[in-house]
C-alpha cells in the first residue's frame, strides 16, 4: 500500500473534525500491521472499490464515541445505543466520502459501501489485505486509529 493514500484521509478527518466537533486533531506516528488490525469499543467498517480497492476501519474508545455524540446532538450519552452508533457511522461516512474526493483529485476515482458498525471490547479484524496503515488522530476527547488498507 502507498503511504500516499493517507494524506487525504488525514485531511479529510482534520476537516471534519474542525466543522463537526470543533476539535484539532493531530496526527499521531502512523504505523503498518499486518493483517490484523487493532479495534476499539466502537468501530465502523467501510469497504472501497474502483481505482483502489480494500478497508477502511474506524476505531473509536467508548469515552470519545461518547463525547463526540454528546457535542454534535447537545445530548448527553451514556451508553453505546443505535443512536451513538448511527451518528459515527455518519462521521466515518462524511471522513471516507471526503478522502475519496481527495483521492479523485489524483485520478484514483473510488466508491465507498455503506458503513458496518462493531461494538465490543478491543481486539483485532482481520483487514481484507495483507498490510494496513494505522492513522492515529490524537484530540483532547481521545484518540480515533484509522486503519487503510488500499490497494489499486
Amino acid at each position: 500500500m502507498k503511504v500516499e493514500y493517507i494524506n487525504p484521509f488525514y485531511q479529510a478527518t482534520l476537516d471534519v473534525f474542525r466543522v463537526m466537533l470543533n476539535l484539532e486533531p493531530e496526527r499521531g506516528a502512523l504505523r503498518a500491521v499486518d493483517d490484523l488490525a487493532p479495534v476499539s469499543e466502537v468501530n465502523v467498517g467501510i469497504g472501497v472499490t474502483g481505482a483502489l480497492r480494500g478497508t477502511l476501519l474506524y476505531s473509536f474508545p467508548k469515552t470519545m464515541a461518547l463525547e463526540m455524540v454528546r457535542i454534535m446532538s447537545g445530548m448527553e450519552m451514556n451508553k453505546l445505543d443505535a443512536f451513538v452508533t448511527s451518528a459515527l457511522s455518519e462521521v466515518a461516512n462524511i471522513i471516507s466520502g471526503n478522502a475519496l474526493t481527495y483521492l479523485a483529485q489524483n485520478s484514483l476515482v473510488c466508491d465507498i459501501s455503506p458503513p458496518q458498525v462493531f461494538v465490543g471490547e478491543n481486539g483485532t479484524l482481520t483487514m481484507t489485505t495483507e498490510k494496513a496503515i494505522v492513522l492515529p488522530l490524537v484530540t483532547e476527547i481521545g484518540t480515533l486509529e484509522i486503519s487503510i488498507s488500499l490497494h489499486g
